[in-house]
């Protein structure tokens, strides 16, 4: 398999699973496997280990205050309740009430068209990008996970073994542009490697990630020189 080529097998219950939990199948995908977990005891427990496997990953990143629009959105969805009645007098039917609505909602408009202009909007954080690592012939997976904020990527190791004296390798291959390594994947289950500040910007754009197989201490030449056993476009969850 060439480097460049990201067409990857199709996907066992372990990938399917593991892909599940972080979030990204496509619909129609997840609720397939949604379904299976109803019904299918050993893929529900699939689930269930993943979920643990994966929580590490998650624990390495810091927690993302949400914008205080989410919360206004979700008091409006919890306590809009129904209309208070009064003495058997519908507060809904009073043309006092009514007055003092439009007065606010003409209030409220005011204030939604001006604080535009009055403060700058808040900053949405960077979205975390995942892959799914896998090649045909190949029985090396990995997830990978590449969180802008921190620059880092974060891998958990599926399944397959790098042998005695080799490492995997991950590169990062931008276009038709030579793969850029990434750095030597620490064993393990799981596994973070920091991101060298000038590629931050072009995994940010959703670049392939790609791992292969190199001599102890990765690839003498810069470049890699073993075989592409796992490759997966980075996308947005």
């Amino acid at each position: 398999m060439s480097i460049a080529d990201d067409n990857g097998p199709e996907r066992d219950d372990e990938m399917v699973a593991a892909e599940y939990v972080l979030g990204v199948l496509p619909a129609d995908e997840r609720q397939a496997a949604a379904r299976r977990i109803d019904v299918e005891p050993d893929f529900a427990r699939l689930v269930d280990q993943w979920e643990v496997r994966l929580s590490p990953m998650a624990t390495a990143y810091p927690e993302v205050e949400a914008p205080a629009s989410v919360k206004a959105a979700i008091d409006r969805r919890l306590f809009a309740g129904d209309p208070v009645q009064a003495g058997g007098v519908s507060w809904w039917s009073s043309l006092a009430l009514w007055r003092g609505l439009a007065v606010a909602s003409l209030a409220a408009l005011a204030l939604y068209v001006a604080v535009p202009y009055l403060a700058p909007p808040a900053q949405m954080p960077p979205q975390r990008l995942v892959a799914s690592l896998a090649a045909d012939g190949s029985d090396v997976r990995y997830l990978a996970l590449y969180d802008p904020e921190r620059g880092a990527v974060g891998l958990s190791h599926v399944s397959g073994e790098r042998g005695s004296g080799r490492d995997f390798e991950l590169w990062m291959i931008e276009g038709n542009n030579p793969p850029v390594s990434m750095g030597v994947i620490p064993a393990g289950p799981t596994a973070h490697i920091e991101i060298a500040p000038e590629a931050r910007e072009k995994l940010g754009l959703g670049a392939v990630l790609a791992v292969s197989l190199e001599p102890a201490g990765g690839s003498p030449t810069g470049q890699p020189t073993g075989p592409v056993v796992a490759a997966g476009d980075l996308k947005n969850i």
